[in-house]
């Protein structure tokens, strides 16, 4: 099922057909890892949130990664990012703005195969935080979020405290 996901992540629209998408799915070893790293980023950075994800982290069966390359698209005169150029944005090291909602349209795809296959899930902008921190996705990733999937009978995403 996690890999239906990522398939549907994968098929989703893409700007100037540029697929700059990268996924992975993480369990065992491995996602507690990224569990821990959510944890050590909440106590160095004083963000108990972190601390409550990396607690969902670690009751999901298995965690899918997603995250995006940071390529500006070359469009002439686009500006959405800001900078009135891709090279000019490409020097102060931003983000191309079509590079963040092309993500944005993959991660929602995979949430709607997850809703469709009835499994509980919550988009963790922390988790990708700390795989990016991890290098869990490569290094020419720039963006990422985590997606931890659960199949129990009670959804360990809803109530957070």
């Amino acid at each position: 099922m996690a890999r239906m996901i990522c398939a549907a992540a994968r098929t989703a629209p893409k700007g100037r057909s540029m697929d700059l998408l990268t996924t992975a799915i993480v369990d065992g070893e491995e996602k507690d890892r990224l569990a821990e790293r959510m944890r050590h980023i909440g106590k160095r950075d004083g963000l108990a949130f972190f601390e409550r994800d990396a607690g969902n982290v670690s009751q999901a069966q298995l965690i899918i990664l997603f995250g995006n390359k940071n390529q500006p698209l070359g469009l002439p005169k686009c500006g959405y990012c800001g900078f009135d150029s891709c090279q000019e944005l490409k020097r102060a090291g931003g983000v191309c703005a079509f590079n963040s909602g092309d993500l944005g349209i993959a991660i929602g795809s995979a949430v709607s195969r997850a809703a469709d296959l009835r499994i509980d899930n919550r988009i963790l902008y922390t988790a990708g935080k700390a795989a990016l921190e991890l290098g869990l996705l490569g290094e020419d990733i720039a963006l990422a979020y985590g997606l931890p999937l659960s199949i129990t009978g009670k959804n360990p995403f809803f109530d957070r405290k």
